[in-house]
């Protein structure tokens, strides 16, 4: 498990949120798994610390929306960064 507490879907914010800021590791992480085209039940398994087999719908919805607002932060959500000046 990371050291933040992982919520089943991420805010839904047009803007970045102390939860992206504590989870950006996290984000990285699952980032760069995706482009190696790692399944997502390992991802889920090792950056996420779920077990999917457990309660694989749950694991999916967690890992896809996490992934989703990962994708966000590269798109979109890095310009607050920007304009804040955080290194955070």
């Amino acid at each position: 498990m990371t050291a933040a507490t992982i919520l089943e879907t991420p805010p839904d914010e047009p803007r970045i949120t102390a939860y992206d800021l504590a989870h950006k590791i996290l984000y990285l992480r699952l980032l760069d798994a995706a482009a190696e085209g790692a399944d997502w039940r390992e991802v889920a398994r090792i950056v996420l610390g779920l077990d999917p087999d457990g309660d694989p719908g749950l694991a999916r919805r967690i890992h896809d929306s996490h992934l989703a607002r990962a994708r966000w932060m590269t798109e979109a959500g890095y310009r607050d960064l920007l304009r804040q000046g955080s290194t955070n």
